[in-house]
């Protein structure tokens, strides 16, 4: 089977400063891949160039079968899923109205949203405002938003952060749906041993370079 990334000597510049440098990275279809590193290593960045969001600079990739330089990477991104740093809900919009316009935006059955957040425990907060939630509410809501997407590639940066146990093990229970489905996920984290117990493989960057964790 073609992989889900597959990435050659990838480099990325921001602002004229190189962020990464000479990257190689395969994810098979039904693996959990971590990367480890300190901030200001480049994380965000590679997961944002996994997602499309970011131009490289010179190497080659696929992603979902897709080349990175394609001029039509939006039918890619749509089987794309991204917990980044910060939940990225439209504030002034209830919890079910940021569901239900990801789900008609994804041409799903909007019924399935009060199931989805039912299942991260938000049935009793569906008609609060997302800027009147908590950190950890608005983290649900993207979890809920995942499991009615189904991605394809699964990204997690640092998204385990500031969560509860029950928050945690909801991510965890994605990220083994994801495996079972076929799909491929990158988990991104300062905590390696937090990556070891998810992720067959785990890998560390450092200074933009990309290398077997050890």
């Amino acid at each position: 089977m073609d992989p889900i990334v597959d990435f050659r000597s990838i480099g990325v510049s921001l602002g004229g400063h190189p962020v990464l440098r000479g990257v190689n990275l395969t994810l098979a279809p039904g693996e959990v891949l971590g990367v480890s590193g300190p901030n200001g290593s480049g994380k965000t960045t590679l997961i944002r160039t996994i997602a499309t969001l970011t131009s490289i600079d010179s190497g080659s990739g696929t992603v979902l079968g897709t080349d990175l330089t394609s001029t039509s990477l939006v039918p890619t991104r749509r089987k794309i899923g991204m917990i980044g740093h910060h939940p990225a809900l439209i504030p002034e919009l209830t919890l079910t109205e940021n569901l239900t316009h990801a789900a008609r935006l994804a041409g799903i059955e909007v019924t399935r949203v009060a199931n989805a957040l039912g299942v991260v425990g938000l049935e009793g907060a569906s008609d609060r405002r997302a800027d009147a939630c908590s950190f950890g509410m608005r983290r649900r809501v993207e979890i809920a938003h995942l499991l009615l997407t189904r991605p394809t590639l699964l990204l997690l940066d640092e998204a385990a952060s500031g969560l509860d146990s029950s928050a945690r093990d909801l991510i965890s229970a994605m990220v083994d749906s994801t495996r079972s489905r076929g799909g491929g996920t990158v988990v991104v984290s300062h905590d390696e041993s937090q990556l070891r117990g998810i992720a067959e493989n785990v890998m560390s960057l450092s200074g933009g370079r990309l290398e077997p964790s050890r």
